[in-house]
């Protein structure tokens, strides 16, 4: 009998929900637009089993990828877990066997050097396959009209470190995958590598280089000539880890660093930038103007993950943790190794920024955000951003609904900017169900376009990613991509 802990991890909104589904044809307040051919893929943390330690954060679920297949004005949603080496071995054994976030020192001597990942953080297109992905472990490819799990990748044997990131970046002129690892030569290690991937599968691209300490390198920014890595202390130790301690704590003493790689040169073209202490986490988009770097990103004074909690013992700080969108700007011609300029570009407080994906790397005046507001009683809620006027447009939740991370669909492949749809989880609190929220992208203010009904609770998630039909039809009888052994 699976009995999970009563505890703010596994209770309320965190509950495990453990559903695997086919839904065809979900029911439909609204109308979807006939126009709309293809899937949207978002991931949850979802346990399986109970943590075998008694308790873990929320985020060390395993992943749950949910596909919503638009068409015809209609949408069948298909939800499956990722067949990880994790849970594999746990369905095999019929309990958990690895232990707490990110810790391998308390794991069933049985999984002792297993890939430890739980894909759970983002599913990912390129190339035909889908990517089930947590920045600890491989890439797992997986098929994406019918979600079945291929499993760990190494691109044709190409790929061979033991981290990839969880938020790769695809080059709109080539069609690049642009991805990263860190600790990337075993955990808590300061090694990064940087990879290009061609459509095909090929890797292009391979850097490797050091950061100036662990931490966790959750995304990063690219522009047309240079990738550029934020370097902010959520960071660990082996203290940390044999003490059974959250994997991170933020370090409110160390100074905070842009490690900037000109993406036709080596390490030993690398510049670092460094600014006072501060949290970032997500980037919504970065482009350059010669050598001029333009990186923008939710920015708050403090720590926005409680979950991690401060390194040096100080209650988390509601809010100092609010995070406004702001541009960083360094120049990798200036003499000064400090940021040229902190930009804020929107009182709008939220986070999980999302733009056009057809803009990624190139300068662009749209953007989306989740609202998280401020002080006692605030709703979730969408913002659409208008760099070019900067004013905000946004919708509020109603009570007892919560918001997921927003995603952009264009209404066609040659439609201007922004022009097209956003689509957005919203759980209930109250009865158990969900909804997938269709807006009209430059017009979120007036609420949505059609509400899909989901007959079940979507657990809180990450992040997710759409694909248009006529790639999932090209990658129909794929054959299974090159796997590590």
């Amino acid at each position: 009998m699976a009995k999970f802990p009563n505890s703010p991890s596994f209770t309320g909104p965190f509950t495990p929900v453990r559903v695997e589904a086919d839904v065809e044809d979900l029911m439909v307040t609204g109308d979807i637009p006939v126009d709309i051919d293809g899937a949207f893929y978002r991931v949850q943390p979802d346990p399986k089993h109970p943590p075998l330690l008694g308790d873990d954060i929320a985020f060390n679920g395993d992943g749950a990828i949910s596909m919503f297949r638009f068409k015809n004005g209609r949408v069948d949603l298909k939800q499956r877990y990722v067949r990880t080496d994790k849970y594999r071995l746990e369905a095999a054994a019929g309990r958990a066997l690895f232990g707490a976030y990110r810790n391998p020192l308390f794991d069933d001597p049985s999984v002792k050097g297993r890939f430890r990942g739980t894909a759970n953080t983002n599913a990912f297109f390129h190339g035909g396959y889908l990517y089930g992905l947590k920045e600890d472990s491989p890439a797992v490819a997986m098929d994406p009209n019918t979600l079945e799990t291929y499993g760990y990748t190494n691109f044709d044997g190409t790929v061979n470190s033991p981290t990839f990131t969880a938020h790769p970046k695809i080059d709109p002129h080539t069609g690049n995958m642009c991805a990263f690892g860190y600790a990337a030569k075993g955990l808590l290690t300061r090694d990064m590598v940087y990879y290009e991937i061609t459509p095909d599968g090929r890797k292009v691209k391979e850097v490797w280089f050091e950061i100036p300490y662990y931490a966790m390198m959750h995304d990063y920014g690219l522009t047309k000539d240079y990738a550029i890595f934020h370097v902010v202390p959520s960071t660990s130790s082996w203290e940390r880890l044999e003490a059974n301690l959250p994997h991170f704590g933020f370090d409110t003493t160390k100074e905070v660093h842009l490690v900037v790689l000109p993406r036709n040169g080596g390490k030993e073209d690398i510049r670092i930038f460094t600014a006072p202490n501060l949290f970032a986490s997500h980037v919504m988009n970065a482009f350059n103007d010669g050598t001029k770097i333009h990186f923008d990103t939710p920015e708050a004074k403090n720590n926005m993950f409680p979950f991690f909690p401060d390194w040096h013992g100080a209650p988390f700080n509601p809010a100092e943790a609010a995070s406004r969108l702001t541009r960083w700007t360094v120049d990798m011609d200036s003499n000064s190794g400090e940021f040229e300029s902190r930009e804020r570009l929107t009182e709008f407080v939220g986070e999980f920024p999302r733009i056009d994906d057809r803009y990624a790397s190139e300068p662009y005046r749209h953007g989306w955000m989740l609202g998280m507001g401020e002080g006692p009683g605030a709703r979730a809620s969408l913002g659409h951003v208008d760099l070019a006027t900067g004013k905000v447009r946004s919708w509020q939740a109603g009570p007892g609904r919560q918001l997921q991370e927003p995603c952009f669909i264009p209404k066609s492949a040659k439609a201007a900017e922004g022009e097209g749809y956003i689509v957005q989880i919203q759980p209930h609190l109250d009865d158990g169900q969900s909804d997938l929220l269709l807006f009209d992208a430059q017009r979120v203010d007036e609420g949505p376009l059609a509400t899909i009904h989901i007959p079940y609770r979507m657990r809180f998630g990450l992040h997710g990613n759409w694909v248009p039909g006529e790639e999932l039809e090209k990658a129909k009888g794929k054959p299974a991509p090159s796997l590590f052994a």
